[in-house]
């Protein structure tokens, strides 16, 4: 799911990674609304409102929407520069502290963050972070798949769902039909799976509020677990059957 990449990643690789890291986002994003009303999967909207702001002169709201957009776009700066650097050295592992650092910040906020719910600076502070987070997963993701999965936010995804809806009139070949087909599956399950996550973390955070958070860490971490338990067993298999 992580660790294959190039000739050795399949649509099934894609599919998986694309389900659950859409699904821990779509907790990420109800979470971020209902603690600190703050959108952390995307930056679209800040851009907007930090125009707005610019234009009507509040210039402290101005720079909190800047620093949003910025904390988004340092997390991808550091997990790519990350992957980089460690896949020099182990790349069979270079995904792993990208995910890592994201799992300790939704810990770190989910256990902690309800202590800081005090004022406007710490709920900006605590949506720095998870956009940060956010930045890293969706550089991750992107990186692993080859630019063909991202999971934080959904106009790209539903411009390209709704072309390739309107080409399923058009591509009558068997091979175009079933690759389009293929495409559609898997945007599809980002989008299902991010609304699951969406739904499923607006119930939980009615119990738990920011505590959601490490509710989502825990399905990064099984993730991480399960993809590291397929890579070893299959390694054995091969030794196995090379003797």
């Amino acid at each position: 799911m992580f660790r294959h990449k190039g000739k050795g990643r399949t649509y099934i690789h894609n599919v998986r990674l694309a389900s659950i890291l859409s699904f821990v986002a779509g907790i990420v994003n109800i979470t971020g609304v209902l603690s600190v009303k703050v959108l952390t999967t995307n930056v679209t909207g800040h851009f907007a409102f930090f125009s707005e702001d610019l234009s009507n002169k509040n210039y402290g709201l101005a720079i909190v929407y800047l620093l949003f957009i910025l904390s988004f776009l340092l997390g991808a700066f550091v997990s790519n520069f990350l992957i980089e650097i460690i896949s020099r050295v182990k790349p069979e592992i270079s995904y792993t502290i990208p995910i890592a650092i994201e799992i300790i910040i939704l810990c770190i906020v989910g256990w902690f963050g309800s202590n800081f719910l005090l004022s406007q600076f710490h709920e900006q502070i605590i949506a720095c972070s998870l956009l940060f987070a956010m930045g890293l997963q969706n550089a991750l993701v992107t990186k692993v798949s080859q630019s063909v999965v991202r999971t934080t936010h959904l106009t790209g995804l539903f411009t390209d769902l709704g072309i390739e809806l309107s080409q399923l009139f058009f591509y009558r070949k068997t091979t175009e039909f079933k690759q389009l087909s293929k495409n559609i599956y898997l945007k599809l399950a980002i989008i299902g799976c991010f609304f699951l996550g969406c739904l499923v973390g607006g119930f939980v955070y009615r119990t738990f509020e920011l505590k959601t958070l490490v509710f989502a860490s825990i399905f990064l971490i099984v993730a991480l677990f399960y993809d590291n338990l397929r890579f070893h067993f299959y390694n054995i298999k091969r030794k196995v059957q090379s003797r």
